[in-house]
């Protein structure tokens, strides 16, 4: 897949909105704007805060509503505007229909538009969505997506398999579909690291960088921005994953300096346009190179 062309263009982000924090689409809409990209966000739930700080209200966007508001931003005026759609956390089975049917409108119109699929769905304890969400999710929208961001568990549970290797993680990401996968939370090559697994037609990539314990929630969000945005500006898939990663590393490092319970984008912009934090590439073997040997 060749790389992307830098060109002007909205990006419609479709996950979750919480009124105090930074997850979900408010850490998706405050990275995409700063790093100068147009977003149209639409949210499919509405949480006062993050279910990990306790129990609250929530409000899930019906579906006939959510169908709705699909239908009017497929036939918008403006639908030409739009470059890429990202799409998070969803709070229905049928929500993954909506974003399915609005993919494919846009790209009957647009066939270059991209489309970034974050399944959360899970972590190493397990499901936190319905299965009949995840499964839509997996059937209805990884088949669509240009990009997929799954953590290493939500790419088991996808794949149906153990991922105890980062072997077995490029299998799963390539048997999945996605021509390019970003896997968080892949198997670390350094002592005391964490690492971000990218698979393309093109790489086989490991970006790696010191663990930090007890990191706030919406790290994955905000690295699917991050990277997404700047494939968009046209950086090579190399340059885009060093740079989000040390963008995200060095926003979680300064967050947990500060003691704060969840990520301080506000005072941390500076980290998403020009990040400083050293972070550790390494080529892997793809595994179309394996199946040769």
């Amino acid at each position: 897949m060749p790389e992307m062309p830098s060109l002007p263009g909205a990006v419609i982000v479709i996950s979750s909105h919480v009124v105090r924090g930074t997850v979900g689409n408010r850490a998706v809409v405050f990275a995409l704007e700063t790093l100068g990209h147009p977003v149209w966000a639409l949210p499919t739930v509405i949480l006062p805060w993050h279910p990990g700080h306790g129990r609250s209200t929530r409000i899930t966007i019906p579906d006939a509503e959510f169908q709705s508001v699909i239908d009017d931003l497929a036939q918008a005026p403006w639908a030409c505007e739009v470059r890429a759609v990202l799409s998070g956390y969803l709070g229905s089975a049928g929500q993954a229909d909506g974003v399915a049917r609005l993919v494919t409108a846009l790209r009957a119109r647009n066939p270059d538009l991209v489309y970034a699929c974050d399944p959360v769905i899970g972590d190493a304890e397990g499901l936190y969505v319905p299965e009949a969400t995840a499964s839509a999710i997996r059937d209805r929208l990884l088949p669509l997506a240009s990009l997929a961001t799954p953590n290493r568990f939500e790419l088991a549970w996808l794949a149906g398999a153990a991922l105890e290797t980062n072997a077995a993680i490029l299998d799963a990401a390539l048997g999945l579909g996605p021509s390019r996968m970003l896997v968080t939370s892949a198997i670390p090559m350094m002592n005391g690291g964490t690492g971000n697994l990218y698979l393309s037609g093109n790489h086989a990539l490991l970006a790696e960088h010191r663990l930090i314990e007890n990191p706030p929630n919406g790290t994955g969000d905000l690295l699917t921005a991050v990277f997404l945005a700047r494939l968009l500006e046209g950086l090579s898939e190399e340059r885009a994953l060093q740079m989000a990663t040390a963008s995200v590393f060095e926003i979680i490092a300064r967050t947990v300096k500060r003691g704060a319970d969840e990520l301080t984008l506000e005072q941390d912009a500076s980290s998403l346009s020009t990040p400083m934090a050293m972070v550790q590439m390494r080529r892997l073997l793809h595994p179309s190179q394996m199946r040769r040997k």
